[in-house]
């Protein structure tokens, strides 16, 4: 059974309404691998005046992911002080191409392109700070969203 959230920004705007958001050590390096190896592409960085990062917004299809230097303090930075690493999914038109520049880069590779009995292509990637990246061609159906 599926419930109406009401109140829910983003709901029929065509934006996503969630967004993955990490914290790094040496944010820049990672803007870097998820840019050159994974494909995503810089809509915003912000830096502090001691050059961290205060808020990136990376790009990759129609989603993004929100990310920023450890350390810099705030709630979010406070809250996020003892948490372990993430898994993050994310749907890709070609796996195996996808995979290859990866590779090309040099990402640490957890599971090589595999064809899952429930029909997707994926694999499994590991960044510079441990964070768990699958990407493949799984999309769920989310009723009510536009070519869904």
């Amino acid at each position: 059974m599926h419930k109406e959230v009401i109140g829910m920004a983003g709901k029929d705007s065509g934006r996503p309404s969630i967004y993955p958001s990490l914290l790094y050590t040496d944010a820049k390096a990672a803007i870097r691998q998820l840019t050159e190896a994974f494909g995503f592409t810089e809509l915003a960085v912000y830096e502090g005046e001691d050059g961290s990062v205060m808020h990136a917004e990376l790009v990759q299809g129609n989603g993004a992911v929100m990310l920023g230097s450890k350390g810099r303090g705030g709630r979010f930075d406070e809250a996020m002080k003892s948490a372990g690493p993430v898994g993050v999914y994310l749907v890709v038109d070609d796996v195996d191409a996808h995979h290859r520049r990866a590779v090309e880069h040099g990402a640490e590779i957890l599971m090589p392109p595999t064809d899952q009995e429930y029909g997707s292509r994926d694999y499994m990637a590991r960044d510079i700070e441990g964070n768990i990246w699958s990407f493949g061609t799984y999309a769920p159906e989310i009723p009510g969203t536009t070519g869904a």
